[in-house]
């Protein structure tokens, strides 16, 4: 208790500059952990969602069931990807560019056909690798931040330091004496910036290194996800479906 009467009473005592510097250390250290606790939530929630969602998909192999799915698990990346993956799929179908779901016109040839299922595999990939970029701005926003808060807070908090020790010698000289008692609690008071700078740059490196960690297993599983659903359905919904025609 008395310790952190203490500290109060020297973030009281100390110049302008540095409580303003601690002034912005705290809104720092305010935002850093609203950020903090926002993203792990989401990122935690698309963590979890996505992995029951891939797991499903697996087991049921039926896309209308996944589809179903995917729109209960609105958390989750992979299938939000999935579900507009599979919305341009059901629209290359209708539109008869997916051969088999639509007859058609009389003569077309084999190369016409071929040009057909590259066309619309294309069509599914782009859709997919827009969908994957959106998810992943999603994912990293605001957690930049946190590495700014990082790598400059402790600049910030040494600034505020050398300005404090500055002002401590000029009062020194003014007042022509150098003993302990009098350099020390200006000393100390200059300090208090430094400390707070390394106490909001720790937790913001450790969460912003955590979450990019995450971000990057999430981004692998959607680039699996992506390239297996292209797979299917370049198997299923184009080359057999073309030789049944």
């Amino acid at each position: 208790m008395g310790t952190d009467l203490n500290l109060i009473h020297m973030i009281a005592d100390a110049g302008t500059v540095v409580k303003f510097v601690l002034l912005l250390l705290l809104f720092f250290s305010v935002t850093s952990w609203a950020i903090i606790i926002v993203k792990y939530r989401y990122i935690r929630t698309a963590y979890r969602q996505s992995e029951a969602f891939t797991e499903f998909f697996w087991e049921s192999r039926d896309f209308s069931e996944a589809f179903a799915k995917a729109r209960e698990l609105q958390g989750s990346p992979i299938a939000r990807m999935f579900r507009i993956g599979f919305s341009e799929l059901r629209r290359l179908s209708q539109s008869g560019v997916v051969p088999g779901d639509r007859k058609t016109e009389a003569g077309e040839d084999e190369q016409g056909s071929l040009r057909n299922r590259f066309v619309g595999t294309d069509n599914i990939k782009r859709s997919l690798r827009r969908s994957a970029a959106a998810e992943i701005i999603k994912m990293t926003q605001m957690v930049p931040f946190l590495a700014t808060t990082g790598n400059t807070a402790p600049f910030i908090g040494l600034f505020g330091t050398v300005w404090g020790i500055m002002s401590s010698f000029h009062g020194i000289g003014m007042s022509g004496s150098a003993s302990l008692a009098v350099v020390a609690p200006g000393i100390s008071e200059a300090l208090v910036a430094t400390a707070f700078g390394l106490a909001v740059a720790i937790p913001a490196v450790i969460a912003f290194n955590f979450f990019m960690n995450k971000i990057r297993v999430i981004e692998s599983e959607m680039n699996n996800f992506s390239s297996d659903f292209l797979n299917i359905v370049e198997r299923d919904f184009f080359l057999e479906r073309r030789k049944s025609r």
